[in-house]
């Protein structure tokens, strides 16, 4: 395992494989935004006096599902549904109903994907990567329609060769055959490279069982002792990825 402290030339890699969310858009903090504009535009403080019992109860449902979602044990349509279903439950009498909820999740995302940010550098490392010459895929599981609209909010698009989403995979990071789709589909080589993500599960310990090295953007900061030493690199900033490649 590398730190960003080792500044070693690593030419070895031609392709990149970037994870979208939370790695190079700011899909947490756009979603914060968007969330209480969602709260807000269906007056749901008639059933939370307490505005944040119900964005707690988001967060948790979403993580949980996300999750889930990754490792193939629920659909897309009970994701979206259920995670909008049970921080309703925790409201005072509200009307659960699958029709309310996907009104929720349709608004919801519409105000998500019109959202411009991007994590600290975002636009300053792709330019340097570019310059690099490096051949760079979007490798994401979200939803393809809101992926686009993200990409095209955010100002990103032109930077990827190829956008490989999930749902055109038919199957999830972190599964094997996620990565090998997404070898065949860019043309890359497995050995020269490298997967750049910000979450342990399904970007990093997805892309090393795939037999790709990997490099944790430790956004969340993950206690090293967590981290697996089969991980190759660690950075804890955008701009640090500047020192490696």
């Amino acid at each position: 395992m590398e730190t960003v402290n080792s500044k070693s030339s690593n030419s070895k890699y031609t392709d990149l494989f970037i994870d979208f969310d939370d790695t190079l858009y700011d899909t947490y903090g756009n979603a914060v935004i968007a969330l209480r504009e969602t709260f807000e535009h269906f007056r749901l403080d008639r059933w939370f006096k307490d505005p944040q019992v119900f964005y707690d109860a988001y967060w948790r449902a979403n993580i949980d599902l996300w999750s889930r979602y990754s490792r193939g044990e629920i659909t897309r349509p009970f994701l979206i549904v259920e995670r909008f279903r049970r921080p309703l439950s925790a409201g005072d009498g509200s009307v659960v109903t699958e029709q309310f909820c996907l009104e929720l999740s349709d608004y919801f995302l519409d105000r998500c994907a019109e959202k411009p940010g991007v994590i600290d550098g975002a636009h300053e490392l792709m330019d340097y990567l570019k310059q690099k010459g490096y051949r760079m895929h979007m490798t994401s599981n979200g939803f393809h329609e809101v992926q686009y609209k993200k990409l095209a909010a955010c100002g990103l698009r032109d930077y990827f060769d190829t956008i490989i989403l999930s749902e055109d995979t038919g199957a999830n990071k972190p599964s094997k055959q996620y990565f090998d789709y997404a070898l065949k589909v860019s043309g890359a080589n497995r050995a020269t490279t490298l997967m750049i993500g910000d979450n342990l599960n399904t970007d990093i310990l997805g892309a090393l069982n795939a037999g790709l090295d990997a490099m944790l953007f430790n956004r969340w900061d993950i206690d090293a002792k967590d981290i697996p030493s089969t991980v190759t690199f660690i950075v804890d900033s955008l701009h640090d990825i500047k020192n490696i490649l």
